[in-house]
């Protein structure tokens, strides 16, 4: 027995709700309404898209046509991150595909083979909604991470000089900077592992439930994809980071400002 379904009528009426909220944003003017229409018109576009092409990718079932659609997914949540890094596409985007690439692909074909169990580990009812939340997390990590490394490099650039002079070298100059973009990137995560099921219970767990499984496997699932959340998030997080280290500097260990986008802290 799957989950009960929704209609359209019904799944509209909740947009009532965001009308106190246009009223509200209108009257602080927060400039929030024209973002908040957008935002819901690409949700409902983008959802729409993938639900009824998911309905043929499932059909099809095809080993290479599945794994062809996850390393789109891959490309795309790599660009998202060069754009919010501020990064010159031409220079990084291979490196963070590479970062994303290599735990992403190894966690979820080990986690198809041996913690599933299923025959074909391209199967498309695994690989695609296990990639996806997976890839969700890894997304917002590398986000995080490289942000707070490069920001708080760029506001703390006399601390890294003044390393150098000391006779640290690149790495032993970053190191701090490198541990505290790695914190502000898992320990998010960190926080929703430890209170999962005391304060929320989380998607793929009620999904699961909603559609019938029996709540002992849905937990057991929820386990095991949290575990792979961190583990991809963590090695993902790393490489771009490091990645990102020997692109970025030149052989005078000094910050290449041609690789963003932006430069507006040398104006």
């Amino acid at each position: 027995m799957g989950a009960q379904d929704i209609g359209i009528l019904s799944v509209a009426l909740l947009l009532l709700f965001v009308v106190p909220i246009f009223i509200i944003s209108n009257r602080l003017k927060l400039q929030l309404n024209k973002k908040i229409v957008i935002a819901l018109t690409r949700m409902v576009a983008q959802l729409t898209f993938v639900g009824i092409y998911l309905q043929y990718l499932f059909k099809l079932n095809n080993s290479y046509v599945n794994l062809l659609y996850l390393l789109l997914m891959i490309t795309v949540a790599s660009y998202s991150v060069l754009r919010s890094a501020e990064f010159r596409l031409t220079r990084f985007m291979f490196p963070i595909f590479i970062s994303i690439l290599i735990p992403q692909i190894t966690i979820i074909l080990f986690f198809n083979k041996f913690v599933v169990n299923i025959e074909n580990i391209f199967n498309a009812k695994y690989l695609v909604p296990i990639g996806g939340m997976l890839l969700g997390n890894c997304l917002r990590g590398n986000i995080i991470a490289l942000n707070t490394f490069w920001s708080s490099l760029k506001d703390s650039e006399k601390i890294y000089h003044y390393s150098l002079a000391l006779g640290a070298s690149r790495f032993q100059a970053l190191k701090p900077f490198v541990s505290r973009s790695i914190l502000s990137a898992v320990n998010p995560t960190i926080a929703s592992i430890a209170t999962i099921g005391l304060v929320s219970l989380p998607g793929m767990m009620t999904g699961q439930i909603l559609g019938g499984s029996v709540p002992l496997v849905a937990i057991k699932y929820q386990i095991a994809i949290m575990i792979a959340i961190f583990v991809v998030q963590y090695f993902s997080v790393l490489f771009s980071i490091f990645f990102s280290i020997e692109l970025g500097f030149d052989s005078f260990d000094m910050r290449k400002k041609e690789i963003f986008l932006r430069q507006k802290e040398e104006q």
